[in-house]
């Protein structure tokens, strides 16, 4: 049985691993706070560049134009998409680059297929899309609403003041409305998409995922630095070290 004083190191040791994890996926990305780096440069590199925007789009969008103009065999529109994220994991591995993006869509790829078919519902294809929404939005409002929010967790991390931000009020109500940011964000997507998918609209659902995909990431990623950037202003000897 844990005792009162238990508790809290328990919280906090797990918030450090968690801030760790997230702080790490975010540098990975090229966001970090610590870094001089322009917004727009800030934005391309956390959507990966053209290759990853490639990435992201082509399979689905394959799948939705394939499906629209040949609806029957299910198997060919699916066969391209699945075949396109093969394609760039194979890229990036003969590159040597880190493949875990592209084999991150290849297996989601080949999971929805693998539905859809079993279903032999083109629409099934979107399900692990909609269930991605649904997991992201509802983790990222409680953590949010119960002050422990994921952006200030990988922030912190990030900054190296782990979770000292908790009692900054400043930090803590611009983390949550970021938080609030981001959950309306995969809640909107699951609101506009979910009666598509239940109405089988598999073209109209299709579009409006890519459409309500990065075009709303990337302005969204904008914000979410310049906040950040704002709370953690660079030290101005620092930067002319930096640039010295």
């Amino acid at each position: 049985m844990s005792t009162p004083d238990q508790d809290p190191e328990r919280e906090k040791r797990t918030s450090e691993i968690l801030g760790e994890a997230l702080g790490g996926a975010a540098r990975r990305a090229g966001l970090d706070p610590a870094e001089s780096s322009s917004t727009h440069k800030v934005v391309w590199s956390a959507m990966g560049g053209w290759r990853g925007i490639l990435e992201s789009v082509l399979p689905s969008l394959a799948f939705v134009i394939i499906f629209t103009i040949r609806p029957e065999p299910l198997i060919l529109s699916l066969g391209v998409s699945v075949g396109l994220a093969a394609v760039f994991t194979v890229v990036r591995l003969l590159q040597k680059s880190p493949p875990s993006a592209a084999l991150g869509g290849l297996i989601a790829a080949v999971a929805a297929a693998a539905l859809a078919l079993w279903t032999g519902r083109g629409a099934d294809n979107f399900v692990p899309g909609l269930i991605t929404n649904a997991v992201y939005g509802s983790v990222i409002l409680v953590s949010a609403l119960i002050g422990w929010s994921l952006i200030g967790l990988a922030v912190g991390f990030l900054m190296g003041e782990g979770t000292t931000w908790r009692s900054d009020r400043r930090k803590r109500r611009a983390y949550f409305w970021l938080g609030i940011a981001w959950a309306a964000l995969f809640f909107a997507r699951l609101a506009v998409q979910l009666p598509l998918y239940l109405a089988g609209d598999v073209t109209a659902l299709g579009t409006l995922k890519l459409v309500m995909g990065l075009p709303l990431f990337a302005p969204l990623i904008a914000v979410t630095w310049l906040v950040v950037r704002a709370l953690h202003p660079r030290d101005p000897a620092h930067e002319d070290a930096s640039e010295a």
